[in-house]
C-alpha cells in the first residue's frame, strides 16, 4: 500500500513538475522588454519564419537564454543534492563549500591574466578551479577540532570564498580593462552569454548528470552513513570519487555558461526531499527539473522586477537563498 501511494506521488509529481517547467519556459520566452503573446512563441518554436521580427527575437535571443537557465539550474541543483546526500550535510552546495568561487577564480585568472580566450577550455579551467577549492575547503575542515562537521565545512567554504574573492578584486584593480567583460559575469548572469560556450560545456554537463543518475541509488545508502552503505555492499571510496567527478563537472559547466550562481544547489534539493523523501533515485531527476524551473523564474524576476533595468540573475538567487540559508542554520545547527 505504501509503495503504491509513493508511486502515485512520484507519478503525479512528475506530471506537475514537467508542466511547471513547460509553463515557466514559455513564460520566460514571452516576457521581456516587449511582451510577446504565447501563441507567437509557439509559432516561432514550431514553424519559425525568418521574416518575422518577433520570431527572430525568440529564436536568436530568448530561446538560448531560456536554455541556459534550464541547463545551469538543473546542473547546480543536482550537484547540491549529491553533496548533501554524500556528506550528510544539509548546508552543502557548490556555492557555500567554495566550488563556485574556485571555478570562477580559475576562469577569471585564465581569461583576465593569461588571456585564454578559447571557449573550449573554459569548462576544463572551471573544473580545475572547483576541484582545487573543494580540496582546500575539505583540508581546512578536517584539520579543525571535531573534523569536517557541517559547521566547519561552511566556515571553511566561507573563508576560501572570501580569500578567492579578494584575489579577484586585486587582479581587477591591477588591470581593469582586461576584467571589464568579466565584471557582470562574476555576479552570475544569463544575459549575453555565448551559445559556443554552452556547446563546449554541454559534454561536461551530460557526463556529470549521467554519473549522478547512475549513482543515485548508492547515494541513498551513503546518506545513511558510511558503515550502513558498506554493509549494503557499496564501495564507499569509489562512490565518493564518482560523486566528486559529477559535482565538479556539473559545477564547471554551470560556471562556464553563466558564472557563479549561488544558492540554487541549496534550496532545490531541500524542496525535492520535502516532497519525495530521501530516495535519491527520485531526488536527482526531480532536482534537475525543479532547478531548471527555479532558475527560469529567477531570471524572469531579474528582468521584470526593476524593468526596464535588468539585474543579474545571481543577485536574485542570492536574495532568495540567503533567508533560506539563515532559516536552515537556525533549524538544523
Amino acid at each position: 500500500m505504501t509503495a503504491l501511494l509513493r508511486s502515485g506521488i512520484v507519478g503525479s509529481g512528475t506530471v506537475f513538475a514537467l508542466g511547471a517547467l513547460a509553463l515557466a519556459f514559455g513564460w520566460h520566452i514571452a516576457v521581456g522588454a516587449k511582451v510577446i503573446p504565447l501563441s507567437v512563441v509557439i509559432d516561432a518554436l514550431a514553424t519559425p519564419d525568418p521574416r518575422e521580427f518577433d520570431h527572430m527575437v525568440i529564436r536568436d535571443l530568448r530561446l538560448p537564454r531560456a536554455l541556459f537557465a534550464v541547463l545551469v539550474g538543473g546542473a547546480l541543483a543536482v550537484a547540491g543534492a549529491l553533496m548533501q546526500g554524500t556528506t550528510r550535510n544539509p548546508l552543502a552546495e557548490p556555492g557555500l563549500l567554495g566550488l563556485l568561487s574556485g571555478a570562477s577564480f580559475a576562469v577569471v585568472m585564465a581569461v583576465g591574466v593569461f588571456d585564454v580566450a578559447n571557449p573550449a577550455l573554459t569548462p576544463l579551467i572551471a573544473a580545475i578551479g572547483a576541484l582545487g577549492a573543494a580540496s582546500i575547503v575539505w583540508l581546512i575542515a578536517t584539520s579543525a577540532p571535531g573534523g569536517a562537521t557541517p559547521l566547519t565545512l561552511v566556515l571553511s567554504g566561507a573563508a576560501v570564498t572570501a580569500f578567492l574573492g579578494a584575489l579577484i578584486s586585486i587582479a581587477n584593480l591591477l588591470d581593469e580593462d582586461s576584467f571589464e567583460t568579466l565584471r557582470v559575469w562574476l555576479t552570475g548572469t544569463l544575459a549575453g552569454r555565448s551559445t559556443g560556450v554552452m556547446l563546449w560545456a554541454l559534454p561536461w554537463l551530460i557526463a556529470g548528470m549521467g554519473v549522478a543518475l547512475v549513482v543515485a541509488r548508492q547515494v541513498t545508502a551513503l546518506s545513511m552513513g558510511d558503515e550502513t552503505a558498506t554493509g549494503l555492499g557499496v564501495d564507499v571510496t569509489r562512490l565518493k570519487a564518482l560523486v566528486l567527478f559529477s559535482v565538479v563537472a556539473l559545477t564547471a559547466a554551470a560556471v562556464a555558461i553563466a558564472g557563479p550562481m549561488g544558492f540554487v544547489g541549496l534550496i532545490v534539493p531541500h524542496a525535492a526531499r520535502l516532497i519525495f523523501g530521501h530516495d535519491y533515485r527520485v531526488i536527482v531527476p526531480f532536482c534537475a527539473i525543479f532547478g531548471a524551473t527555479f532558475l527560469l523564474v529567477a531570471d524572469i524576476a531579474a528582468r521584470m522586477v526593476l524593468s526596464p533595468v535588468e539585474v543579474s540573475t545571481g543577485i536574485v538567487t542570492a536574495l532568495l537563498g540567503a533567508p533560506f540559508f539563515v532559516w536552515l542554520v537556525r533549524a538544523r545547527l
